[in-house]
């Protein structure tokens, strides 16, 4: 069939399932992202059917990501520019405005609110922490997404505990579980406890997953992005057994292999490697070996598998993404797979507000930035990349029904496995 044809056909049955109309979405970007991505999959009309249907009833749990974000104001931001606001005033101000602008912007509002429906995410574990270990650059992030959930709690709130989840899910409602980059460390080097002791502050301001590392070298081990891959330190193994006690999810994704290795080997509950992939079918620093990968399954956790084309390898679509799934499914079970996209909507907006922008000086390379070269894959192209679009959550689904999974298989990668890890680190915990 020709390519027009096919996608004419294929977006008339998806718009034609009752349980499809409830994602359905006039946003001319999101219906751009799902064209292509229907036609890398071209489900058959019961296939579609059937993946929507499920999608939507299921209780869907990102194991890492990000909620939509909101354009920036552009001429607020070139007037601080023209000011001579600092770097870090004006990237604070871009991830301020980006994070929290549909608040108080009602057209923002409206995107925000249009992705999250066509997506058919309940719940996002979300990255509310700055890349790093301070504590008070950790909190920015985590204060302007707690600021959303106050001041959108109708329509996505911050989930507490892992019932808020279910809880969300019944009232139509969406939520996000917070996830920081780091593990909070006020780097005094007085003594262990010390150091450690803002995990629990942490958990109480509502951080329920942490990042051991982000892709270089810290006081806890090493990062993927390190040639040494010295692995876990001494402080970093009694870091594991202090987020373990304090009901915080321990996160390997953006460690190296070594330190992956010995994390779970350290840790008494399950732990994750929330976004990733499989080194078997692409070698990536971002990727995880089957060694890793069992280790973590032997806690009892998971692997999100991510949603960036350049770590996917192959073709670096959708198809890619459940090539991804499928050899972990394969090799380790349904039990312990799950989706972290590790992208995010940005209104469609966006473009022209950035383009209100001045030109600026060139800029030092932020820590978070420092990745080997060639490693961050973003020589992607732009249908790759819409493909693995995050509104395209119910293509997800269809992909993985094509491929013959079961609905149980299904709903435990759509999000029963998040909440399996999520209960067992959360419950007993002494509050």
């Amino acid at each position: 069939m020709h390519r027009r044809g096919f996608l004419g056909s294929s977006l008339g049955a998806y718009m034609a399932s009752p349980a499809a109309a409830q994602l359905a979405s006039p946003n001319g970007a999101i219906q751009a992202a799902r064209e292509v991505a229907l036609d890398v999959l071209k489900p058959t009309r019961a296939q579609l059917e059937r993946g929507m249907a499920l999608h939507a009833q299921s209780l869907v749990v990102e194991s890492y990501g990000f909620m939509p974000r909101a354009a920036i104001d552009g001429t607020e931001v070139a007037r601080r520019i023209e000011e001579g606001a600092s770097a870090t005033e004006i990237q604070d101000m871009l991830e301020d405005q980006g994070m929290t602008r549909y608040v108080t912007v009602e057209a923002e509002r409206k995107q925000y609110l249009d992705a999250w429906r066509a997506s058919g995410v309940t719940c996002i574990i979300q990255n509310a922490g700055e890349e790093g270990s301070a504590p008070m650059r950790l909190i920015k992030r985590l204060a302007r997404y707690t600021y959303v959930t106050h001041f959108l709690r109708g329509h996505v709130s911050q989930a507490v505990e892992p019932d808020d989840i279910v809880a969300a899910k019944k009232a139509g409602r969406h939520c996000v579980y917070m996830t920081g980059n780091g593990v909070p460390v006020p780097q005094d080097w007085m003594s262990v406890e010390e150091e450690s002791a803002f995990i629990r502050i942490f958990f109480q301001l509502g951080i329920r997953m942490m990042h051991l590392t982000y892709n270089r070298r810290n006081m806890i081990g090493d990062g993927c992005g390190e040639p040494g891959n010295a692995g876990l330190s001494d402080f970093g193994q009694a870091v594991v057994r202090e987020m373990n006690r304090q009901g915080v999810i321990v996160d390997v994704a953006h460690s190296g292999w070594r330190t992956s290795l010995e994390a779970a080997k350290a840790s008494s509950k399950p732990m994750v490697a929330s976004h990733t992939t499989c080194q078997a079918l692409h070698q990536h620093i971002r990727s995880k070996t089957d060694e890793i990968v069992r280790a973590i399954c032997d806690t009892g956790g998971l692997i999100g598998i991510c949603c960036i084309s350049g770590f996917l390898g192959r073709s670096g679509d959708i198809a890619a993404m459940l090539d991804h799934i499928d050899y972990a499914v394969r090799k380790f079970g349904a039990d312990h797979v799950a989706i972290g996209t590790d992208v995010a909507y940005t209104s469609s907006n966006a473009p022209a507000e950035s383009r209100k922008l001045p030109r600026r000086g060139r800029q030092r390379v932020r820590w978070e930035a420092l990745w080997p070269p060639g490693s961050y894959g973003s020589n992607a192209t732009a249908r790759q990349t819409q493909s693995l679009a995050w509104t395209n959550w119910p293509l997800f689904t269809v992909g993985m029904v094509q491929r013959g999974y079961s609905d149980s298989d299904i709903q435990k990668i759509l999000g029963g496995n998040v909440m399996r890890v999520a209960r067992a680190n959360f419950d007993g915990v002494k509050l």
